[in-house]
């Protein structure tokens, strides 16, 4: 099983619970809490990272662009430890289990959940795959911030509450989720820059450099806590406390290199995810 445990990239998971927790923030402070919608986004939205992360591995191998012994964590498929086929029917096995709570939020959002979840299924998969994908050509940031952040804090705060009011804030809070999932992915492209730029993967860290990449981390993490700081009443700005840590993890991502960053890794999502419970706890307190 460890394989697979890895092929999940466990460390990386709290990017999609995070979102969740944001946006069941955002519906609290709205007055609008439901443990039901919120659960069934949360099933939903753990199970297709998962998806993508499978989906990752296996078209990267596909494409030829992983290789064994790289610096990033371990890959299952290119080292031989799971068949291509295995991964890919893992892939499909994935997205369905995550369509089971995603229908299930019908009940509460009506038939505009299928298109959005198709969209957000297929993202899962565009972001590896197809002919064009978004990972390869620099737009794998702007992917994150709109499907790890201002998708699922919109959609959880939405369901929760039915009503457009919690809307604004929602998007907001989202943008701030979202700027600071993408530091995730930039401590994951920044450290397989080189391996990258070997076989042609153009993410942004190999557009504009390690330089300027360590540069929008900071930048990222500090707009990304200040967006959190506008949920529920005016003194609640307690996640801008979390800005020395940016700023110390950018100094960090400036100083290390090749598997020395993956810790890093986890530690950005962790940040993440205290964040989303800083703001949860706030409204609630509040």
């Amino acid at each position: 099983m460890n394989p697979w445990i890895e092929a999940m990239r466990l460390r990386t998971l709290p990017v999609s619970v995070a979102g969740v927790i944001a946006g069941t923030a955002c519906a609290i402070d709205h007055h609008g809490f439901s443990w039901a919608p919120a659960l069934c986004c949360l099933l939903f939205a753990i199970l297709a990272q998962i998806a993508s992360n499978f989906a990752n591995e296996y078209f990267d191998f596909r494409n030829g662009l992983d290789r064994p012994g790289r610096d990033g964590f371990r890959r299952g498929v290119t080292e031989g430890d799971i068949s291509p086929g295995s991964m890919l029917r893992a892939t499909m096995l994935t997205l369905v289990l995550a369509a089971i709570p995603g229908c299930a939020l019908i009940l509460w959002g009506g038939w505009w959940m299928v298109p959005i979840g198709i969209a957000i299924g297929l993202f899962a998969l565009a972001y590896s795959a197809g002919p064009y994908p978004l990972s390869h050509h620099g737009l794998g940031d702007i992917a994150v911030i709109i499907f790890f952040g201002l998708v699922p804090v919109t959609l959880t705060a939405w369901l929760q509450t039915g009503s457009a009011e919690v809307i604004p804030i929602a998007l907001c809070v989202g943008l701030g989720i979202g700027l600071l999932a993408a530091d995730v992915l930039i401590v994951n492209n920044y450290r397989d820059m080189d391996d990258d730029a070997a076989v042609g993967k153009r993410t942004t860290v190999v557009i504009f450099g390690r330089k300027v990449a360590a540069a929008v981390y900071v930048m990222f993490g500090i707009a990304g806590l200040l967006c959190l700081c506008f949920i529920g009443s005016a003194w609640m700005c307690v996640p801008a406390a979390f800005i020395p840590v940016v700023v110390a993890y950018g100094r960090q991502l400036r100083r290390r290199s090749g598997s020395a960053l993956n810790p890093m890794l986890g530690r950005t999502a962790g940040l993440l995810l205290a964040a989303s419970v800083v703001i949860l706890v706030e409204v609630i307190l509040g």
